[in-house]
């Protein structure tokens, strides 16, 4: 298994519950929520059991179906699962419990009960299928698991030196030098293509090959797609996520859903738009109608900018139209020299990022007077009950003209601005220059 940072939190979680909740990792499918909660339960109780609801029987499927009785309920656990359960020591996983609503609905009993610890799994739980008639549990706390981050990526790689590195020279606002600076953005271009889905990271340790790397990410875009089925039949949903690289490049305001959809209506396009955020399987940033430090106060759910949760599958939806994304094409964006305009692939980068790191995602536009221009920040984060904002470039050309409009226009509100780009650390008067493998520090 590949060493994640949600772990800790886990064993975090465990510390300061002590039974007095269950906790439900959500997340898109295959971003290893079912891995990390069996190591967990493996190296930090004396038993487990896992029920898998994807493929277990009837007979504990109905189990959940009268909870009055829970010293029976356990009784056949422990012999359907032939493992003994340990009062306080055990933990009891719920893998892929959206599948089996009831069980979710259980966690009320079984946690007021404090014999043993429980830990959900599951994606999808939130839409309206999953949750229908049944009670959500008060006693269930939620935890959210994305793909594998820069530095999760650097650690299966066997690199455990590179962050920490890097972390120190930018809280010292220090420059990493012209040479290491080229290797750590192959490095981090490397990360954007391969992604942090760990069975494409495990592909690339094992094999070193771009194609088959490309075709496993190819199995997992599938499976998302089977997904949007699910809440969406009439496929619009699909066409929405295929439609994301498309709608980036086209460099405009907000995602124009009326050039992918015809003829849709509002209210069922914002539902559909609201199950695929909580799918987790794609990323909305919102626009901020009034930037400050509440944010989420004054965002506007009708306009926004849709990325996908994985770069390295945002990579391959790019060139979807063909069988496979050549080993060439890889190349050259490894070496950053295909010749498209990829500004959009590293605010797909920035996005994941900024999101691992537990921000909400928002971004700004504004027509200046003056200038009788149209200008954007990338994005908006809240740091010290102020706001500093973000502007993306794929070119190391230094020029940040949407930056400098938004201070003069909030000035009072900011307490720094970023230009995240390909180069080193650097100061231009007060905009930070930060290199994009940086951007975890923000």
């Amino acid at each position: 298994m590949f060493r994640r940072k949600i772990y800790d939190k886990l064993v975090e979680w465990k510390k300061e519950s002590d039974g007095k909740t269950a906790l439900m990792i959500e997340g898109a499918r295959r971003v290893g929520k079912s891995t990390v909660a069996e190591e967990f339960a493996k190296h930090e109780y004396e038993s487990y059991i896992l029920i898998d609801f994807s493929s277990t029987s009837k007979a504990v499927k109905d189990l959940f179906e009268d909870m009055t009785d829970l010293n029976y309920f356990f009784l056949q656990l422990q012999l359907l699962f032939k493992v003994d359960l340990i009062e306080r020591r055990t933990l009891i996983i719920f893998d892929e419990v959206q599948l089996f609503p009831l069980a979710r609905q259980a966690i009320k009993h079984l946690v007021k009960d404090r014999r043993y610890d429980y830990l959900e799994t599951g994606s999808l739980i939130s839409i309206k299928k999953n949750v229908k008639d049944i009670l959500i549990p008060s006693e269930e706390r939620k935890i959210s698991m994305y793909p594998m981050d820069y530095e999760e990526f650097l650690w299966a790689t066997g690199d455990s030196t590179t962050t920490p590195l890097i972390r120190k020279c930018f809280e010292a606002l220090q420059p990493v030098g012209e040479q290491l600076n080229r290797k750590l953005l192959r490095d981090f271009r490397l990360y954007m293509l391969v992604g942090g889905m760990p069975q494409a990271v495990s592909e690339y340790i094992e094999t070193n090959n771009f194609r088959k790397v490309d075709m496993i990410k190819r199995d997992i875009l599938a499976l998302y797609e089977e997904d949007f089925r699910k809440f969406d039949p009439s496929g619009r949903a699909s066409m929405l996520f295929d439609a994301i690289p498309a709608q980036l490049a086209k460099n405009a305001s907000r995602y124009q859903t009326s050039g992918v959809l015809k003829n849709s209506r509002t209210k069922k396009l914002s539902n559909i738009i609201a199950e695929m955020e909580n799918s987790k399987t794609v990323l909305i940033s919102y626009h901020a109608d009034d930037p400050n430090a509440g944010l989420s106060a004054t965002e506007n759910l009708s306009v926004f900018k849709m990325f996908v949760c994985d770069t390295g599958l945002f990579v391959t939806l790019m060139f979807k139209d063909r069988d496979f994304t050549e080993n060439i094409i890889y190349e050259k964006l490894l070496s950053d020299k295909l010749g498209a305009n990829l500004g959009y692939l590293y605010e797909n980068a920035v996005a994941q990022t900024l999101t691992a790191s537990g921000n909400k995602l928002f971004y700004y536009t504004f027509f200046n007077e003056s200038s009788r221009h149209n200008y954007e920040v990338d994005f908006l984060l809240t740091r010290k009950n102020k706001i500093c904002p973000v502007e993306v470039k794929s070119s190391g050309y230094k020029a940040h003209i949407s930056l400098d409009k938004f201070f003069e226009k909030y000035s009072s509100r900011i307490l720094r601005k970023y230009l995240v780009y390909p180069k080193d650390l650097a100061k231009d008067r007060d905009t930070l220059c930060v290199p994009i493998y940086m951007t975890q520090f923000l």
